[in-house]
């Protein structure tokens, strides 16, 4: 999809005050108003202006499109990076990528409302009442979704400040991790969302977990996937070798003519839970360098002495 400057749209800098915004939507609507302007390009000038104040007049949705578009220009082919949203607290449902055939607005193109409520739910008419809950996303390592564990997140908030402008609020908050947590499931923390009114109980606060990209390891559900390299003569005389996993050392039986990309199971030493997942370790046939005259010697009685033609099959 392309990227839309919703400040260019409405005229407006970056470092507009909600104020300001509000002011310039007026005016455009005004000016671009079915009613009073029949001009050809009008109607969509009037949806456009529209969509841009939608996302920038809301804290939550104006920190987000910030967060995304601050390196990019109208019309560029555009993608949100992966875990954009690390860290981002948001009131309701937060946000997940959508498909853009479901959406008319570049905003809704990157972002699904699914199950958030809108900021400011909150009835006034009711001395006391419930906060929010909140929803956030953080990112560990492989090994804590093995283990689990303890440690601290930084949250980022959007809030408005006296002047009117967007700012984003931190907080630190201790999360114990529990052992076994998968991509995409959540951990509850109890009344550490929105505070309440009139002595309400304030909200919950839930967090997203994904797991941080692993140089060694692709995680795929409970199941982790790893790339093992073996030698040419392992793979053609099979053997044990060690291999080292998330879980701790084990020894793997490579089998006799096994081929590159021969996936060897593991049963269970996947990501713990009530029903683990597996480790499947994925052979990688790699080809020693030849750095003597004994190592290209070698290599040259093989070719003299093996007869084996890797493209028979290829005919022609």
């Amino acid at each position: 999809m392309d990227y839309k400057d919703y400040y260019k749209v409405l005229g407006v800098e970056r470092t507009a005050s909600q104020d300001e915004i509000k002011r310039a939507y007026r005016k455009l609507v005004r000016k671009y108003h079915p009613d009073v302007n029949a001009g050809a390009d009008a109607e969509q000038s009037f949806k456009d202006v529209g969509e841009a104040y939608e996302v920038l007049q809301d804290p939550e949705k104006r920190a987000a499109y910030d967060q995304l578009g601050a390196n990019w220009k109208e019309g560029q082919a555009f993608r949100p990076p992966p875990d954009w949203d690390e860290g981002f607290e948001f009131s309701g449902g937060g946000y997940t990528e959508a498909d853009p055939s479901d959406f008319g607005s570049f905003f809704d193109e990157l972002f699904a409302r699914q199950g958030r409520a809108s900021p400011n739910m909150r009835s006034e008419r009711q001395f006391r009442a419930p906060g929010q809950d909140h929803h956030a996303k953080i990112v560990i390592d492989l090994k804590e979704a093995y283990e689990g564990g303890s440690r601290d997140f930084t949250l980022r908030a959007p809030e408005l400040d006296a002047s009117g402008h967007v700012v984003l609020q931190e907080r630190s908050i201790r999360v114990a991790i529990p052992k076994g947590v998968a991509e995409g499931q959540h951990i509850r923390l109890a009344g550490k969302g929105a505070p309440g009114f009139g002595g309400g109980k304030p909200g919950d606060l839930f967090l997203e977990v994904a797991i941080k990209e692993d140089p060694a390891y692709r995680v795929e559900g409970r199941d982790v996937y790893m790339d093992l390299p073996i030698t040419p003569w392992e793979a053609a005389l099979g053997g044990r070798i060690s291999v080292p996993t998330p879980s701790g050392g084990v020894e793997l039986t490579v089998p006799k003519h096994a081929q590159a990309g021969k996936k060897l199971r593991l049963k269970g030493r996947g990501i713990p839970g009530k029903r683990p997942g597996d480790l499947y370790a994925v052979l990688k046939i790699v080809i020693p360098p030849i750095e003597s005259e004994k190592a290209r010697a070698l290599y040259e009685q093989m070719a003299r002495e093996i007869d084996f033609d890797p493209r028979a099959r290829l005919g022609g």
